[in-house]
C-alpha cells in the first residue's frame, strides 16, 4: 500500500475526520442474490469516503501528447511474458510473431486526473500504416448529461485501440470502489437486432477488423492481417474489474485473462460456441438461454486460482466461478437444471435504452474474508434492484486467483506449472502463484483490449471508500 493511502486511511479514523461516513443504503426495491454473507448486505457496513471524482472539472486527456511505446522490459507499459511483445509469443510461434508485430506501432497516453491525481486514464491506439500517428482517436472527455451535470465520455471509435480508467496507486487492503454508468454503446442488441445506427454489434462496418497479431498461441502462419479472426461478433465493456498488478493499460487481449481477480463485465457475442450459455432472471431466479435475451448482460465472476482453461485459451486464462440469484456454477462444467447450460453464466441484463435518465452502479468490496460484487439499477425482468454476491478468498477449497496483496496472506498451496503450446514451440510458466508472492489490487473501467471492442460509454462518478475502523 502506498504512503498516500496509508495517510488517508489513518485520517479516516481520526476524530477530526470531516468526510462523511456512510451506512451503505439498499436501493429501493432491492433484491440480494442471497450469496452475500450475514453482515455483508447493503446497509450493514460503515464506510468513509476516501476519494471521489464527479467529473465537474474539465478533463484534459484528449489534449495530451501521444507517446510511442518502446516495447521491451524498459517500457513503462511492460507487464509480463504475455504482454504485447512478450517472450511467450515468440517461444510459441517463432520469429513470425516479431515479424508481424513489426508491422505496427502502439501509441499511448497516461494521464493522471482527479483530486491529487488519484485516477489515471490509459489510452492506446495502433499505428498500422507506420505513418507516425495513431490510426484512430480514442479518448476520455467531459460531457454534459441532460440534467446539466458533467460526466466522462469514454470514446473508442475503432477496435484497434483501448481506453480505461484505473487508480493511480494500488487500492488499500480493505475498500469499496464503485462507479456510476449513465450510457453504454459497446454492442449488444437494440430493438431485437445487432444491426442499428449503421453498425453491427456496435462496430462500424469496414472490413478487416481482426485480432491480429495477438492470439493465445502467438502468430498464425500463412495468414494475413485480414485472415485473422474477425472480432465484430464479440463486443463488450469492463464495468468494474480488479486486476493483480498496479498499472493496467490496454494490451493485446490474451494477457488480461491471466491477470483478473474478480470481474464485472459485459461480453456481447452470438458466436455458436456460446449457444448453451445462460442468463439469470433475478426476479424468477430461473436461468434462460443467453441467445433468447438481449445480449446486454453483466457477468459477475470470480477468477479461480486452481483451474485454467486449455484448448483455444492455451492455459493463458483462469477458469471462472459465477454466483447469481439463480444459483452458482463453476464454468468448467455444465450447470443449471438438468445440466443443460455451459459456458458463461450472466447475472442480469441491462436496459441501455433507459440511460442516461436512469443509471447503473457497479461496486467491488474487499474485506478480511474475500470479495463482494454488487450491481444496482433497473435490470431487465426485475426492475430496480441491487444484486450482491460474495466469495471468500478460499471457499470450499476454491481460491480467488492472486487474492493476496501481501505474502503473509497466502502459503503457496496453489502454485503450479503451466505449459502453453504453439505452432513453433512451447512456453512454460514455471510458477503460477509461488509462496512469497504478492499481488496489488487495481480496478479497470473501460476497454483493456488493443484488438477487440468498439463503442462509447458515459461514466458519472467514481468513488473509493474504506472502513471507518480498518485495523
Amino acid at each position: 500500500m502506498t504512503r498516500s493511502w496509508m495517510a488517508a486511511i489513518a485520517a479516516a479514523g481520526a476524530a477530526t475526520m470531516t468526510t462523511a461516513s456512510l451506512a451503505w443504503p439498499a436501493t429501493a426495491g432491492s433484491a440480494s442474490s442471497g450469496n452475500a454473507p450475514a453482515g455483508k448486505a447493503p446497509g450493514k457496513g460503515r464506510w468513509v469516503l476516501l476519494d471521489s471524482e464527479d467529473f465537474d472539472r474539465p478533463l484534459h486527456v484528449d489534449g495530451a501528447a501521444w507517446r510511442l511505446d518502446p516495447q521491451g522490459k524498459r517500457s513503462p507499459w511492460n507487464v509480463d511474458a504475455f504482454d504485447d511483445d512478450g517472450e511467450a509469443w515468440t517461444k510459441m510461434s517463432g520469429p513470425l510473431f516479431r515479424k508481424q508485430l513489426s508491422t505496427l506501432n502502439v501509441f499511448r497516453k497516461r494521464v493522471a486526473f482527479g483530486r491529487h491525481g488519484w485516477l489515471t486514464a490509459e489510452v492506446a491506439a495502433l499505428d498500422k500504416d507506420h505513418d507516425g500517428h495513431p490510426d484512430s482517436r480514442p479518448g476520455l472527455s467531459t460531457t454534459t448529461l441532460p440534467g446539466g451535470q458533467k460526466a466522462a465520455r469514454l470514446s473508442e471509435p475503432s477496435w484497434d485501440a483501448g481506453v480505461l480508467i484505473r487508480p493511480t496507486h494500488p487500492l488499500p487492503p480493505h475498500y469499496r470502489v464503485e462507479m456510476t454508468l449513465r450510457g453504454i454503446d459497446f454492442g449488444g442488441k437494440r430493438h431485437g437486432t445487432f444491426d442499428y445506427n449503421g453498425r453491427h454489434n456496435g462496430y462500424t462496418k469496414e472490413a478487416c477488423k481482426t485480432r491480429y497479431p495477438w492470439t493465445f498461441t502467438g502468430a498464425l502462419s500463412g495468414k494475413s492481417r485480414c485472415q485473422y479472426h474477425d472480432v465484430t461478433r464479440e463486443n463488450g465493456f469492463y464495468y468494474m474489474t480488479i486486476l493483480d498488478y498496479a498499472t493496467p493499460a490496454p494490451h493485446g487481449n490474451p494477457d488480461i485473462h491471466f491477470r483478473r481477480k474478480v470481474i464485472m463485465d459485459g461480453y456481447y457475442s452470438d458466436q455458436p460456441r456460446w449457444k448453451s450459455a445462460a442468463t439469470c432472471n433475478p426476479k424468477t431466479r430461473k436461468m434462460y438461454r443467453t441467445f433468447d435475451g438481449t445480449f446486454n448482460g453483466v457477468n459477475a465472476l470470480f477468477a479461480r486460482g486452481d483451474k485454467f482453461i486449455g484448448g483455444a485459451d492455451n492455459n493463458i486464462s483462469t477458469e471462472y466461478y459465477a454466483k447469481t440469484a439463480c444459483g452458482n456454477a463453476s464454468l468448467d462444467k455444465p450447470y443449471g437444471p438438468g445440466k443443460r447450460f455451459s459456458g458463461h453464466l450472466t447475472s442480469a441484463e441491462l436496459q441501455p435504452q433507459l440511460l442516461p435518465k436512469a443509471s447503473y452502479r457497479f461496486a467491488v468490496e474487499r474485506d478480511r474474508t474475500g470479495y463482494t460484487l454488487e450491481m444496482s439499477g433497473p435490470f431487465l425482468h426485475i426492475g430496480q434492484a441491487t444484486l450482491r454476491v460474495h466469495h471468500d478468498f478460499i471457499e470450499n477449497g476454491r481460491p480467488i486467483w492472486h487474492y493476496n496483496q501481501t505474502p503473509g496472506e497466502y502459503d503457496g498451496r496453489f502454485d503450479r506449472k503451466l505449459v502453453h503450446k504453439g505452432p513453433a514451440g512451447t512456453y512454460v510458466t514455471k510458477h503460477t502463484w509461488p509462496k512469497g508472492s504478492a499481488y496489488p489490487d487495481s480496478f479497470v473501467i473501460g476497454d483493456p483490449h488493443l484488438n477487440y471492442y468498439e463503442g462509447e460509454a458515459v461514466v458519472d462518478d467514481i468513488r473509493l471508500y474504506v472502513p471507518r475502523k480498518d485495523g
